[in-house]
């Protein structure tokens, strides 16, 4: 991945964008897929690393521009994790996306963390016309309860690098509280919002995608039976992505027409 743009305090982040092959002056609907939380067999360095493959079957395939990258601590973009620092990302990655040439319109799609942080993130900028979910957790309020278990997690998985962060440890903490999905929600009510969640998913309870889903009143709600956490790597929650991504194509193409 490239350094592609900057986010808040001067992060450089890098990512991947898959264009699919369009004539001068066609527009397209274009995708934003945000990663997790890395794992400590996976550390941060890892975040990501499959993606692109992702991307590029989704630009190839169904004609999408698709945008892949690392928050901030993560792969090879600058920087160290904080929550809301990560949300910023994904603002930035939004915007981004917003100003290629080619592109109509932006949707958002996150696994873990990064869902929950897609959720927030439509919250702030109603420009993003939909969002996709893949394991995502209504809030962070387990990780609130014990915030120096995540910053130690954070360190070990690489996503910290400088000794001497966060400035502030209190303020570090009060963010991973701040930001809250199922509280951001509410903005997205008027928008398509796409909850999968695998019914064996052993880091988040699949309890938090029916809390999403209600909140949201018209969400489509897909349980992957047996499926995990890592939906990424399931072909059936791929395929329902794909599904909904042909499905809003459908419907942005009607509106141009109708």
């Amino acid at each position: 991945m490239d350094k592609l743009f900057t986010s808040t305090d001067g992060v450089e982040i890098a990512g991947h964008l898959a264009r699919p092959r369009i004539a001068p002056g066609t527009y397209v609907p274009a995708l934003v897929i945000s990663h997790g939380m890395p794992h400590l067999r996976q550390g941060g360095r890892l975040s990501a690393k499959s993606f692109p493959e992702l991307a590029e079957r989704i630009a190839t395939e169904m004609g999408w521009m698709v945008l892949v990258y690392t928050f901030r601590g993560c792969g090879e973009s600058g920087g160290d994790f904080s929550m809301l620092g990560w949300r910023d990302d994904l603002l930035a990655a939004a915007s981004f996306l917003r100003s290629t040439d080619g592109v109509k319109g932006v949707w958002c799609a996150g696994l873990g963390t990064g869902g929950a942080l897609s959720i927030c993130a439509a919250g702030i900028d109603d420009g993003i016309r939909g969002v996709a979910t893949l394991g995502a957790p209504a809030d962070f309020d387990d990780w609130a309860n014990h915030p120096r278990r995540l910053l130690q997690h954070a360190r070990d998985t690489g996503i910290i690098r400088s000794s001497a962060y966060p400035a502030s440890f209190d303020t570090w903490a009060r963010e991973i509280r701040e930001v809250r999905a199922v509280a951001a929600i509410e903005a997205l009510r008027s928008r398509p919002l796409l909850v999968m969640h695998g019914s064996d998913d052993e880091s988040v309870p699949v309890f938090d995608a029916r809390v999403l889903a209600d909140e949201h009143g018209e969400a489509d709600l897909r349980i992957i039976e047996g499926g995990g956490h890592q939906l990424r790597h399931d072909p059936r929650a791929v395929a329902v992505l794909l599904g909904w991504l042909d499905r809003q194509r459908t419907l942005t193409a009607s509106e141009r027409t109708g």
